[in-house]
């Protein structure tokens, strides 16, 4: 077995999210683009995207509409990444970590 321990330092929150939810779209093959990926790691942080608020706010920090919004929710829907609870959607609670703290991951890839 093969140890290697790589170290990244992110700005915030919202960079540390992104860079997790990239590094499960890579290994699990899920071809996420940067902007699906921007929206999963903002709704993380937030909570939802069903709030107008939220809304407004991701289409400022990242410059889309919400039309873009609409259509990604749709396709996370369909994937399992986004969930609706009741009348919120929300990223799968499964996939759903504090990113407001250091986050150490263990990925192993293994044989059969």
């Amino acid at each position: 077995m093969i140890l290697q321990r790589l170290k990244k330092s992110e700005a915030d929150g919202y960079a540390i999210a992104e860079r997790y939810y990239n590094i499960l779209s890579a290994i699990n093959d899920l071809r996420l683009t940067n902007r699906e990926i921007q929206l999963i790691a903002f709704t993380a942080i937030k909570g939802n995207i069903s709030y107008a608020s939220n809304r407004d706010e991701f289409c400022e920090k990242y410059g889309t509409t919400d039309a873009t919004i609409n259509n990604i929710i749709s396709k996370l829907k369909k994937s399992g990444i986004l969930v609706k609870d009741g009348t919120k959607v929300k990223v799968n609670p499964i996939i759903v970590l504090n990113f407001n703290k250091d986050l150490t991951l263990e990925i192993k890839l293994t044989h059969g």
